[in-house]
């Protein structure tokens, strides 16, 4: 399903007989089939009190998905606009020319966003959560340029419970609302939409056939009023009463109790409703450590970022990115649909170890909680990724992710003996028995010997090894050590080539590969690289996941094999943007828009992802370096509000006009990762030390003028 006001030319085959009117049903169920919206998105917020359970996120040209009861859940794909005057009916997401979101003010997630076609009319609109009710004000302002006389109408995209199918919409009064139930638990959920002053005019319709847009486009008047549209792809309108209206949408259990919470949000009103929450927003900004003052602005945004992404009911889980990877192109019908809105291990992690990075020891502690006691599983594993109630999503385990939070539990200096016996050493037997080789590396997609994943293994059996002996476990601590002790030494050994094609010629060979099926880095095996990546020897094929080597203090910073794998990286994977510098995942990814623009669907081609600007940026601080410059591209990466994507277009004359080099493309913006690295790479730069490296693990190894020599069995 295209944006809601593209639905004209699907509209327009359908025979005259198809939208004839009953008395109180729609015509045209279920409606064209639904979709998301795009991944890259300007802006998102929630409040920061827990009593508000509403996530909202902001597109190019107004409100996209909203979130509610919990942050795996969407329940809306959009809210648009719809301007009318004599002979003429516009739609915002279609025709606006002039588009702008900014922040309002630094220390808020604040928004205000501005389009117009540049001729008749402009919109302005404003967001705030309501800190004590599940309900998002939007205040609306309309001015026709060009002194007409236009009725303004709300097009509401609902879809109820993660699903763009299967919804019932109509209204009580002139109140809009939409129920569907939830696909596991199968409670219903509902929302409303109520306007102040009132709707002039509401209905409900099934997508691309008798929905508000399809009615008005035909004549420019609503034919079709207080219409029920039951179990379809609905899709609501509102005639808006006023130049100047506040919309409030709510949600709760039942269509009325939603509609109550709507009406109690708009008798408080958007200015003292925005008050509160943008207050609450500047407490928390107000406690930030801080940070060089070209950096402040990004640095508050994205601390705020990573909050407005923790759940309020399973604590401590923040979810990926609230977005949908190319969600115009996925399919909204399948309520099972995870998108971006599910908790990956290895990304909480990176959220933790920026609060730890900030000095916030309690959000970090519930990250920790969220996976020791909801996500891990009985033989001490992690789930690829998961829904916030734990259950599996993807189905392969990757090691890194079950390494992290034995890191973390170290970090917050969690030494009990319950935690230890529950969870950090059956994490860490589960680590000794399957390791070094995972069955999927960081970038999810293979098998094998990953210095990356290797690295984690390392650090996590250290961090569980100092656990156990200070709790007398000194069994278990030798067990581990001497494990992490063979894995150090072999890292090298089994992941880095000394016959590969990038150095040939040169009188100092060797770089590490991205991944290795086996423990010979040499033998040329071919590797078949996921998303339509091809078959390629695996020597050809690399990445600085090495980096974690260092990271996680294994490997001393100038260690020779890591400067020189770093020359083939630049080599091969560096992109010079305006910018600043950028990498791709590796060679040959295959993850990112088609070459001609369009989104990934199973193949295209990976473009560059800022997170790992700032895995370099850390590197530098690392070797005693400047890493200002680095700082400074990811924040020039970041959106007009301060979102750093997941990606960013890599070419110079892209073939779709939405891209320009160094700026965001559609897969996810903002990822949780993305800002999570930002705020670490900040505070690197004030301590001038990498701030997440576990010092035992530093000790242990690169900090040691000799590494332990690894002990037999």
């Amino acid at each position: 399903m295209k944006p809601a006001c593209l639905l004209l030319a699907a509209a327009l085959t359908w025979p005259a007989a198809i939208l004839q009117s009953s008395p109180t049903g729609a015509p045209g169920r279920p409606g064209v089939q639904a979709t998301w919206t795009s991944g890259g998105k300007l802006g998102v917020g929630a409040a920061v009190s827990r009593r508000s359970r509403v996530w909202f996120t902001l597109g190019e040209t107004g409100l996209t998905e909203v979130y509610y009861p919990t942050v795996d859940m969407p329940n809306v794909r959009a809210l648009d606009f719809i301007v009318v005057g004599d002979g003429y009916a516009g739609c915002e997401s279609r025709d606006a020319v002039e588009r702008r979101t900014v922040r309002t003010r630094d220390d808020a997630l604040a928004f205000i966003q501005t389009t117009s076609d540049g001729q008749r009319w402009r919109l302005e609109k404003r967001y705030a959560c309501d800190p004590t009710r599940d309900a998002l004000l939007i205040e609306v302002g309309f001015t026709a340029l060009d002194g007409g006389q236009y009725e303004i109408f709300a097009l509401l995209d609902p879809a109820v419970a993660n699903s763009g199918l299967g919804d019932t919409g109509e209204n009580i009064g002139q109140t809009l609302v939409a129920t569907d139930r939830d696909a596991t638990t199968n409670q219903v959920i509902a929302l409303a939409l109520a306007a102040q002053p009132p709707f002039g005019a509401v209905s409900s319709g099934f997508a691309g056939v008798s929905d508000g847009w399809t009615d008005l486009a035909a004549d420019g008047r609503l034919d079709y009023q207080n219409l029920r549209a039951a179990d379809g792809n609905v899709v609501q309108v509102g005639r808006l009463a006023a130049p100047r209206t506040t919309l409030a949408l709510a949600f709760a259990d039942r269509a009325e109790t939603a509609a109550k919470v709507a009406d109690a949000a708009l008798a408080e009103g958007f200015a003292a409703v925005a008050r509160r929450y943008e207050a609450e927003w500047q407490a928390f900004a107000a406690r930030l450590p801080k940070v060089a003052p070209e950096f402040r602005a990004q640095f508050a945004v994205a601390a705020m970022t990573l909050l407005a992404h923790e759940d309020k009911t399973y604590l401590g889980a923040s979810v990926a990115s609230l977005s949908i990877p190319w969600g115009e192109a996925a399919d909204a019908d399948r309520p099972t649909s995870g998108g971006y809105h599910l908790v990956w291990a290895r990304d909480l992690y990176h959220v933790a170890t920026a609060w730890l990075a900030i000095g916030d020891r309690e959000a970090a502690g519930r990250a920790l909680d969220y996976l020791f006691n909801v996500q891990q599983r009985s033989d001490g594993s992690f789930p690829q990724n998961s829904w916030l109630d734990g259950r599996p999503y993807w189905p392969s385990v990757q090691l890194d992710e079950v390494a992290y939070p034995l890191i973390l539990a170290w970090q917050l200096e969690r030494f009990d003996p319950r935690t230890y016996a529950q969870q950090v050493r059956p994490a860490a037997e589960y680590i000794l028995q399957r390791g070094p080789y995972t069955p999927q590396e960081r970038w999810e997609e293979e098998e094998g010997y990953s210095p990356a994943t290797i690295a984690a293994e390392i650090a996590g059996l250290v961090c569980a090894a100092d656990i156990a002996r200070r709790l007398g476990r000194a069994e278990d601590a030798e067990r581990f050590e001497r494990t992490a002790d063979r894995w150090a030494e072999g890292v090298q050994q089994w992941c880095y080539t000394t016959t590969g094609p990038w150095d040939e010629g040169e009188a100092e060979r060797g770089y590490y590969l991205r991944i290795n099926d086996n423990r010979d880095p040499n033998d040329g095996f071919k590797l078949d690289v996921n998303n339509g990546g091809g078959l390629r020897d695996e020597r050809e094929v690399v990445d600085a996941g090495f980096l974690e080597l260092v990271r996680l203090g294994i490997v001393p910073a100038d260690d020779p094999k890591i400067v020189r794998s770093l020359r083939i990286v630049d080599r091969v994977i560096r992109v010079e943007t305006p910018a600043g510098p950028g990498w791709r995942r590796y060679n040959h990814d295959g993850y990112g828009e088609r070459a001609d623009g369009s989104g990934w669907q199973d193949k295209g081609v990976g473009r560059l992802w800022p997170l790992l600007t700032g895995e370099r940026g850390e590197y530098a601080i690392a070797r005693g370096e400047d890493a200002t410059p680095y700082a400074r591209a990811m924040m020039a990466f970041a959106g007009p509000a301060g979102m750093i994507p997941e990606q960013v277009w890599d070419q110079t004359y892209p073939p779709d006009a939405r891209y320009r080099i160094g700026q965001g493309t559609g897969s996810a913006t903002p990822l949780a990762w993305s800002m999570a690295q930002f705020v670490r790479l900040a505070m690197c730069l004030e301590t001038k030390r990498v701030v997440e490296r576990p010092q035992v693990v530093f000790d242990r190894y690169a900090g040691r003028t000799r590494p332990p020599r690894p002990r037999s069995e």
